[in-house]
């Protein structure tokens, strides 16, 4: 008899043996990285309604926005169409294609950390010698990602019940559905790719591509009818209409492509052995290329910047050629004018609009600097640093590689966003093009308190990605809350001078430069004092 009739195909509930635990273990490590992002994404849609009150306070103000909308083919790319003039209908349209963004990259994150990354990192391996099922640590990394958007689903819906209790529902499992259908994504990517970093990046292009396709479809059409916005999820999303007539079928659509997704990555993790892929990475050249620490530093993280890069340059180019829109769409309305101009300083409105999304535009950044500095914790945690470090590279040369890729990258980033701003409106480049820059000394004080956490306690460093939210949650929702300038303050980007439009100011530009700089010097000197993580 063959061999074939001598296999036993283990029961399923083998397969999934220490799921729990593993969980346990997922939602431990990322006890962190899930409240604080998930809060971010709440709070950004729960302040929303406040403020929209205040903007458009009656019937007839909000039935104006609405019909402004449908004639506006530039914002509607950027925020979609608009399904109702009530203040659920209205939260849902100017937060919805960002929250559900966001839900997906928190999602798309928490999957691969607890699959290719663990592969990648060799502690896959070690936790598979035990009694562990083959499907168990996809299996754990799904349902983290299902517990944390089962939570922004219930804080949503909560939080906009008063509202409209179907509207409120819709919009949470809508916000849940984005995510999952992203964490799905992530694991059929994790088991193609070789690399946390390509699974990352390749599954970030996907939502990528479905932004640009419901972008694209909502400037054609006012009512979300066009098959370019129907062929992205984020459409799916605004065409679910929370407060404007539910469609609840739409759900089945999120539900349906998980698990045709999910079935997928479960069928191709069986099939793989552990800690390769489907798609396994090319072979190195015979001979060496890498010069040094920081050519090596460039070779690992030239793909993010590239993708970094290009969504910049083009983000540039859409706010720049919606700044005349934007005060068209205002027009009248005061308290839309008051927001702007406390997020671009009291100016016109165009520059007003211009300054706040130089000014959004750098806050993303602080991302950026923030994942590419903990770069360097990633290196080290994995054990990848030691044989680096081994030959004849000190820390602060091997630092230096990544810092450079950084902080320098961040400025490309910036002086990219406001080529695309400048060519986008077609007026003052250079006004454009400093607006932008000026934004890099917050940006690099973000990036140094990045390196402060990764150099005197490395444990924590992860710790920045919290530091980096309230940032951003301070910039984005603060001024439409008109809190008080003390807690504007709290963010270095609060200190910045308002251009274009407002008058330079050299004294915060200089000092937080030089705060960046200390903070900088602190982490490596800690890093150069400290036994290294493993």
């Amino acid at each position: 008899m063959s061999a074939a009739a001598f296999s036993v195909r283990p029961p399923s509930s083998r397969r999934l043996a220490g799921t729990g635990t593993l969980v346990r273990f997922a939602l431990r490590r990322d006890r962190l990285m899930i409240p604080v992002w998930v809060g971010v994404n709440a709070l950004m849609v729960l302040s929303m309604p406040n403020t929209l009150k205040g903007l458009y306070g009656t019937p007839a103000e909000r039935a104006d926005l609405v019909g402004r909308m449908a004639t506006n083919p530039s914002l509607r790319a950027m925020v979609g169409p608009v399904f109702g003039d009530s203040l659920g209908a209205l939260t849902t349209w100017r937060a919805g294609v960002y929250a559900g963004a966001l839900a997906a990259v928190v999602s798309l994150l928490v999957v691969v950390r607890h699959t290719r990354d663990e592969e990648e990192s060799g502690r896959q391996e070690l936790v598979a010698s035990g009694m562990v099922g083959r499907r168990a640590p996809l299996t754990a990394a799904l349902l983290a990602a299902a517990v944390a958007n089962g939570v922004l689903a219930l804080v949503v819906a909560a939080g906009l019940a008063g509202h409209g209790a179907g509207g409120a529902v819709a919009f949470g499992l809508g916000l849940a559905g984005v995510g999952m259908l992203f964490a799905t994504t992530a694991a059929i990517v994790a088991q193609l790719t070789e690399s946390a970093r390509l699974a990352r990046g390749l599954t970030a292009a996907v939502l990528g591509a479905a932004f640009v396709l419901r972008a694209a479809g909502d400037s054609a059409t006012d009512d979300g009818s066009s098959p370019l916005t129907w062929a992205s999820p984020l459409g799916w999303l605004e065409n679910l209409r929370p407060f404007a007539g539910e469609r609840w079928w739409v759900l089945g659509l999120f539900a349906g492509a998980a698990l045709l997704q999910g079935a997928v990555a479960y069928a191709l993790a069986g099939r793989r052995d552990l800690g390769m892929s489907f798609l396994p990475s090319r072979p190195g050249p015979a001979a060496g290329r890498l010069g040094g620490a920081g050519a090596l530093a460039w070779r690992l993280q030239r793909g993010g910047v590239l993708g970094w890069s290009t969504g910049f340059l083009l983000a540039g180019l859409v706010y720049g050629g919606m700044a005349d829109g934007a005060a068209e769409l205002v027009g009248d309305n005061e308290g839309a004018r008051e927001i702007f101009q406390r997020m671009g300083g009291q100016t016109g409105l165009t520059d007003a609009f211009l300054a706040a999304m130089a000014g959004m535009l750098g806050l993303v950044a602080a991302l950026f600097v923030v994942a590419s500095v903990l770069r360097l914790h990633g290196e080290e945690t994995s054990g990848r640093a030691e044989p680096v470090l081994a030959g004849a590279v000190g820390r602060l040369r091997w630092a230096a590689g990544h810092l450079a890729v950084a902080f320098g990258g961040s400025a490309l980033l910036m002086l990219l966003a406001g080529a695309g701003l400048a060519l986008g409106h077609g007026e003052r480049t250079g006004a454009v093009l400093g607006a932008c820059l000026v934004q890099l000394p917050a940006v690099w004080v973000v990036g140094g308190v990045t390196v402060l956490l990764h150099g005197l306690v490395p444990r924590a460093a992860p710790a920045a990605w919290g530091v980096a939210g309230a940032v951003l949650l301070i910039g984005w929702v603060g001024p439409a809350l008109d809190v008080p300038q003390a807690v504007l303050d709290l963010s270095p980007f609060g200190h910045l001078p308002k251009l274009p439009g407002g008058e330079m100011a050299w004294p915060p530009v200089l000092f937080l430069t030089a705060l960046a700089a200390v903070l900088v010097a602190a982490g490596l000197a800690g890093l150069r004092r400290r036994d290294l993580t493993t």
